[in-house]
């Protein structure tokens, strides 16, 4: 399973909404046996290696007990970037899942079918759109499954979105185990 986020925040500055998601995200890859993975984020050209953004974002945060959780990640080669998604995601990265409140009714997948994927030996790729306005309409609509965990299409705020839909589709693949 791999943790994509989408750049939907600024797609030329480096801002500090790209170095706090990271910082959150990692951590939670870690401790759920998730990969991550960022799409068009604009990472300064110093920080041109997964592990030259993990040592750096380490040494600007508390989360992730100062970082060391995404450096750990990246030393176990879990940590990748791509630049922005036009015609479709890395075919590497597996079956691409959006997750998004608002799915559309013949792309709709439960949690169930999407442990169902991951215990067939199948590689998930859960895209989480990262600005106020979440994913844009093209990748929405090159998506070709779409996750919603609440009961009743509820919107929730990126971070809270990831922990929620990592957590609940790592628990129900421990208990399938």
């Amino acid at each position: 399973m791999t943790i994509g986020l989408y750049n939907s925040y600024d797609p030329v500055n480096f801002r500090e909404a790209h170095r706090r998601i990271l910082a959150r995200a990692g951590p939670l890859a870690l401790a759920f046996e998730a990969n991550l993975a960022t799409f068009g984020f604009p990472f300064p050209g110093e920080l041109s290696t997964p592990q030259g953004i993990a040592d750096w974002i380490s040494t600007t945060t508390s989360i992730g007990e100062d970082g060391s959780y995404l450096r750990e990640l990246t030393l176990k080669g879990r940590f990748q970037f791509f630049p922005t998604v036009r015609k479709g995601f890395p075919p590497q990265l597996g079956e691409v899942v959006l997750t998004t409140c608002n799915p559309d009714p013949d792309k709709k997948k439960s949690v169930d079918e999407i442990c169902a994927m991951l215990l067939d030996g199948k590689s998930v790729c859960l895209i989480f759109g990262t600005g106020p306005r979440g994913t844009p309409k093209e990748i929405f609509d090159i998506a070709p499954n779409h996750l919603d965990i609440t009961f009743g299409g509820y919107s929730l705020e990126t971070c809270t979105a990831l922990g929620a839909v990592v957590a609940v589709l790592a628990h129900r693949l421990k208990q399938s185990e």
